[in-house]
């Protein structure tokens, strides 16, 4: 009868946490995912693309979704990175900021389930159309605020303060990448995408996002009362 080889380990090494104990688990990589996808609403953007890029053909238009989705990430980025720290130095507790952020996604959330955000975000297209130069427009008002505006920067602080170690925020980057990435494809395609969403098409979907980020931050204020309150 042939004995089992044994199972070979390394020496004096008792713990045996593995390599995906230091990762972020899937749920809150996919709740990171929604979050910020549901607050940056891609299919909303294009129809706001289009009236920023009149008279861009669609080379030009690409430039412009390019440019602007590059910058956007690299604001969430930073965000990612360096807004808990901020929030240190200035004296405010993580579950003092899941308050109030997830009041200000909730309000977003409102406005969404209303069309009053699309209102808003529509004269601040008309204001950049007649004080910016093209050019500028990938800075202002595309990357800055319509797609990190504040409800994503809230949501991006939000989800970096569950995320401790180096190696989730870096998931958290990629996790912002993926979205920029699907904001671009938006963009890109948004003449196509206006044409086949139609005005009711955009109106249902920008609605059935708002419902779920309201409920993504209840959970945030929920969880932020907890953390002030030290409950369980």
């Amino acid at each position: 009868m042939r004995k089992p080889i044994p199972r070979i380990t390394m020496a004096g090494n008792n713990d045996k946490t593995s390599f995906g104990d230091y990762m972020a688990s899937a749920d809150t990589l996919i709740n990171a995912f929604t979050t910020l996808l549901v607050t940056v609403d891609p299919p909303g953007l294009a129809p706001l693309f289009i009236g920023l890029t009149a008279g861009m053909n669609r080379s030009e238009r690409k430039q412009v979704a390019l440019r602007g989705s590059i910058i956007a990430f690299f604001i969430l980025a930073a965000f990612a990175l360096f807004g808990a720290s901020v929030l240190g130095v200035l004296g405010i507790s993580i579950g003092a900021f899941r308050i109030a952020g997830g009041l200000l996604l909730f309000w977003i959330a409102f406005e969404m389930v209303f069309e009053r955000r699309q209102d808003r975000k529509e004269k601040t297209t008309e204001v950049a159309i007649t004080q910016d130069h093209i050019r500028n427009i990938a800075v202002f008002p595309l990357a800055l605020p319509l797609i990190a505006g504040p409800g994503a920067i809230s949501a991006t602080i939000l989800l970096a303060g569950s995320l401790q170690t180096t190696l989730d925020r870096a998931q958290l980057i990629g996790v912002i990448a993926v979205n920029l990435a699907l904001v671009f494809a938006a963009l890109a395609i948004s003449d196509r995408l206006d044409r086949m969403l139609g005005a009711t098409g955009r109106a249902i979907l920008t609605r059935l996002l708002g419902v779920i980020l309201a409920a993504l931050a209840a959970q945030f204020v929920v969880d932020g009362a907890r953390a002030a309150l030290k409950l369980p």
